[in-house]
């Protein structure tokens, strides 16, 4: 999921606008299985009734804005997210192509006890294609994996940047699910959140969400100042989680995606096709720029 260059920019008053209506309408409509089409008289009725001054044209592209999210979402994104059991079953099919490559990167296990004690799926599977993709390069490049061309699958570190003389000019402050090549001086860095076993939309949720929106606004203070560009990626996955409780926050990332605070939003089945090509497009800029 890439933002759309349309929505892209767009200044405060838009981002306001933008949530005030989606809180006093609503983001999906009670009964429903589905993200609420906003009439633009229901907007400007709406914000009558709180004595709001309104720009016209602004409401419009608002407006614009707001329902071309509920359809992208319902329509491209809703049906990309897998269950436990979907993304087991693919994991389980790269697992057995790790082993037959002798691959070396790390298949972590979950967090949870007794019976649900399993792998991460889908964060095994986000480190296989990694593995897969950047092997690939290597072979056609003449270059060796896990000498030349490396990438960390579990940082234990934050990230940092340093110029050209190794003097440090910018740090994140959380660590991250992978960076390519390292932590230091990465080219990518990115966040995996699989939720298949949760029953309610919690907290914890919810925060991550707000995280990753901090993480972009440091990424983006990062690259104003050194004009180093770090590409920030963010992996969702669960039908349940994301799209059956917790739609408004799917709306949130969306909006996230828009404000330029993540690069690029991957969800659930896409990881099998779109991460290789955004590793692709990455190694192509890396090697243009040496």
């Amino acid at each position: 999921m890439k933002a759309n260059e349309q929505f892209l920019g767009k200044d405060s008053t838009f981002w306001a606008y933008v949530k005030l209506i989606s809180e006093q309408l609503g983001y999906s409509q009670r009964g429903q299985n589905g993200l609420r089409v906003y009439p633009i008289h229901d907007v400007i009725n709406k914000l009558a009734t709180l004595e709001i001054n309104i720009e016209p044209n602004i409401i419009e592209e608002v407006v614009d804005y707001l329902n071309y999210r509920a359809m992208y979402l319902t329509n491209h994104v809703k049906d990309l997210f897998m269950n436990k059991d979907t993304a087991k079953e693919e994991f389980r099919r790269l697992a057995l192509y790790h082993t037959d490559n002798d691959f070396t990167c790390s298949l972590p296990l979950n967090k949870q006890k007794h019976e649900k004690r399993d792998y991460a799926y889908f964060t095994g599977i986000v480190n296989i294609i990694t593995e897969q993709t950047l092997r690939r390069h290597a072979l056609a490049n003449e270059l060796t994996y896990g000498e030349h061309i490396v990438f960390d699958d579990d940082p234990r570190s934050l990230s940092y940047i340093f110029d050209e003389d190794n003097k440090l000019v910018g740090a994140l402050s959380r660590r991250f699910d992978g960076a390519y090549p390292s932590t230091r001086n990465p080219l990518a860095i990115w966040e995996i959140k699989e939720y298949y076993y949760t029953t309610t939309f919690g907290s914890r949720i919810a925060d991550g969400v707000y995280e990753t929106q901090l993480d972009g606004f440091e990424l983006n203070e990062i690259s104003r100042e050194t004009g180093r560009d770090v590409k920030h990626i963010y992996f969702i996955d669960d039908y349940n989680t994301w799209w059956t409780m917790g739609r408004s926050f799917l709306c949130r990332v969306f909006d996230m995606l828009h404000k330029g605070l993540v690069d690029e939003v991957i969800c659930g089945r896409e990881v099998l096709s779109r991460w290789q090509e955004v590793l692709e497009e990455l190694l192509l800029e890396e090697v243009a720029q040496r």
